[in-house]
């Protein structure tokens, strides 16, 4: 950008941030098991948190117990929720479990650690009225370079029902400007497919790119950082971030306001206009009709069809 050459650069190698004896389960976790590199980056750091814990009590170079799973475990769920804590333990007993096959471990403790009860849709998807979305976009400060890339991040979101982890991985190349089409790849499953580009965000889009986006980006990202070196936005966080700041100055509030209620309300919007659940389910990846048929119990107006008269 200086119009100055150079120096010769060698990136240097990360460091390990895991302990070395959590090396052959996360390669079981990736050539067995075949989890993403985010999946095994997770629960190596809920077994690195366990093992934090382990030598607060001087006990780090024992057998694992199942008492100190246990004290483990209820010192989690002062500070996590009840869907962490069952991951965590998730994570524990497929440990345990792999210890045991290994020879590592004389037992078994796997089917002995308890993970709090989670009743399957106990609890409706938290969604946004769509009036609060609609405040939301419009407080957005579209007259600099990072309040277009904001309105046209969340514009997406709230259109087409992207997560964080869909709308940081689009690329220019993603873009079919003569088709009008976009392409989006699903973080988990890895499947492609093509969503047409609305005008809406074919011109919010336009605006970003115009007047938004650095001109010197080392990367064919379509959102990218508003300082250098203009990298790829990294995670859900920077999203969360920019969503909480948009809500903020529409004095918009909810108990929960996370990157998916986004695409909850997307998901709840077109229920209400309509749309068949069948297309809903494939526009957000579900591979299981359950899991559309979940945004029914918040179709509030849909529900009231269904009411019956109270009896005199």
């Amino acid at each position: 950008m200086l119009g100055e050459s150079m120096l010769p650069w060698s990136p240097s190698q990360p460091s390990p941030s895991f302990a070395p004896r959590f090396q052959s389960f996360a390669d079981y976790l990736r050539d067995v098991r075949g989890n993403p590199p985010q999946t095994i980056h997770k629960k190596l750091t809920q077994l690195t948190a366990l093992d934090r814990y382990r030598r607060s009590r001087s006990c780090a170079c024992l057998p694992i117990r199942l008492s100190e799973i246990d004290a483990y475990l209820v010192t989690c769920r002062r500070r996590f929720a009840r869907r962490t804590v069952a991951d965590i333990c998730s994570t524990i007993r497929s440990f345990l479990r792999f210890l045991h096959v290994t020879g590592v471990m004389d037992f078994d403790l796997a089917a002995s650690v308890m993970a709090p009860t989670i009743r399957a849709a106990e609890r409706p998807h938290r969604a946004l009225p769509w009036v609060d979305v609609q405040r939301i976009l419009h407080m957005v400060d579209r007259t600099t370079p990072k309040g277009r890339r904001d309105y046209a991040l969340l514009l997406m979101m709230s259109v087409y029902g992207l997560g964080a982890g869909e709308v940081i991985r689009v690329s220019l190349d993603d873009i079919d400007w003569r088709a009008s089409t976009i392409r989006i790849k699903r973080p988990k499953t890895g499947a492609v497919f093509q969503l047409p580009l609305l005008p809406p965000v074919a011109r919010a889009l336009v605006d970003y790119l115009k007047r938004g986006r650095p001109a010197y980006t080392p990367t064919r990202h379509l959102f990218v950082t508003m300082r250098m070196p203009f990298k790829r936005l990294a995670c859900s966080t920077t999203v969360r971030h920019v969503l909480h700041s948009a809500a903020r100055r529409a004095d918009v509030k909810a108990p929960f306001l996370g990157t998916h209620a986004l695409r909850h309300t997307h998901a709840c919007r077109q229920l209400e206009l309509g749309v068949a659940p069948k297309i809903i389910g494939d526009i957000l990846g579900h591979r299981d009709p359950e899991s559309t048929s979940a945004y029914l119990r918040v179709a509030s107006d849909r529900l009231r069809e269904l009411s019956l008269p109270v009896p005199i």
